[in-house]
């Protein structure tokens, strides 16, 4: 399983000097499988990148799954080139259980005043998915899904294949439970062993007195998770919009810290990260 990152910025994307090494791009994740099957994960501004490339390789077919709706998660889509080729086919997972259906969302960022393309331009083959199941597969890989701890609700997934796991946990708010969201036990069991975490982080403990309820966790939370979960690798996700590099570097430098010689490798991830389970 290889793991790219194309985006890893929280809430707007961001460009300058201060954010060169993690990047300004927001979310968007490819999997790659054994067997080469491609598999998006949201669609934020780094997706403009991802489908320039899928593009260029003439890659026909893959698989797109959402998180939820918030637009730094979406907001790529209408600039994702494959959707304007008529040969291409997507297959579309999300929870319509969490903010209406996948097409619903979609349709509504291309819609006036929004975008001047329709979503009815869109010559592409789309085949709607429910991924509100606990568990499915995309071929060899199973996946398993659980309820963000989120505003107006998401879903993070637990991507599983040849023995090996990767658990995406984005926009997730471990020490505020959100409708619809699981208590900090019911994460910490979905994470449990897993070779990768990949969890929001976006603040810092001082920036949470102000923050709190608004969807997202304070790193040192997301550290604490993979300790409890006894994953392999942690990686930080979802840079807070004014987070520097030189910021980033200082929460990776305390996670390194604390980590003190347990059994956690932890990281940040940039918008050009490439893993491979």
């Amino acid at each position: 399983m290889l793991i790219r990152c194309w985006g890893a910025r929280g809430s707007i994307p961001v460009s300058g000097a201060g954010y060169l090494r993690y990047g300004g791009d927001t979310p968007c994740v490819e999997i790659r499988t054994r067997r080469d099957d491609v598999v998006v994960l949201d669609a934020g501004s780094g997706a403009r990148r991802l489908g320039n490339r899928l593009v260029e390789e003439d890659r026909r077919e893959f698989t797109m799954i959402f998180t939820h709706a918030h637009w730094d998660h979406i907001m790529g889509f209408p600039f994702f080139k494959p959707i304007y080729r008529p040969s291409t086919r997507i297959h579309f997972y999300g929870c319509p259980s969490t903010q209406k259906s996948v097409q619903g969302i979609i349709a509504s960022i291309m819609s006036p005043p929004n975008f001047p393309v329709p979503f009815a331009d869109i010559t592409a083959t789309i085949l709607y998915q429910d991924a509100c199941a606990l568990t499915f597969a995309i071929g060899d890989m199973t996946v398993s899904s659980i309820p963000l701890s989120h505003p107006n609700g998401g879903r993070g997934y637990r991507f599983e294949e040849d023995g090996k796991s990767f658990v995406f946990l984005t926009d997730n708010e471990l020490t505020h439970r959100h409708p619809g969201g699981m208590t900090y036990e019911d994460y910490r069991d979905f994470c449990r062993g897993a070779d990768l975490l990949v969890h929001d982080a976006e603040y810092l403990r001082e920036d949470y007195r102000l923050t709190r309820t608004w969807g997202h966790s304070v790193y040192t939370d997301a550290l604490g998770l993979a300790l409890d979960a006894g994953v392999a690798r942690l990686g930080l996700f979802h840079h807070n919009q004014d987070r520097t590099d030189e910021g980033i570097e200082k929460m990776l430098a305390d996670c390194r810290d604390r980590v003190n010689g347990q059994l956690l490798s932890c990281f940040a991830m940039t918008q050009e990260t490439e893993i491979i389970l």
